[in-house]
């Protein structure tokens, strides 16, 4: 798995998701727990992981919906 984006705002994770599986690729968001121990105050961002095989359409998706890659 590779780390395509990272982003505190759910919204954010749920649009890039829906883009990815829309073209067919397969993606986890990980750190999403962390809202428990920080209180949903949105200080820890969570990150979407890709295949590596798919990470070159996956950042092509991401890039041309212009979503913000916070890395």
């Amino acid at each position: 798995m590779k780390e395509l984006l990272r982003s505190t705002d759910p919204t954010v994770m749920a649009f890039a998701s829906a883009l990815l599986e829309g073209e067919g690729i397969d993606c986890f968001q990980m750190d999403v727990n962390m809202s428990i121990l920080e209180g949903g105050i949105g200080i820890f961002p969570r990150r979407l992981m890709v295949r590596e095989d798919d990470y070159p359409a996956a950042l092509r998706v991401v890039k041309d919906n212009q979503i913000p890659l916070g890395q």
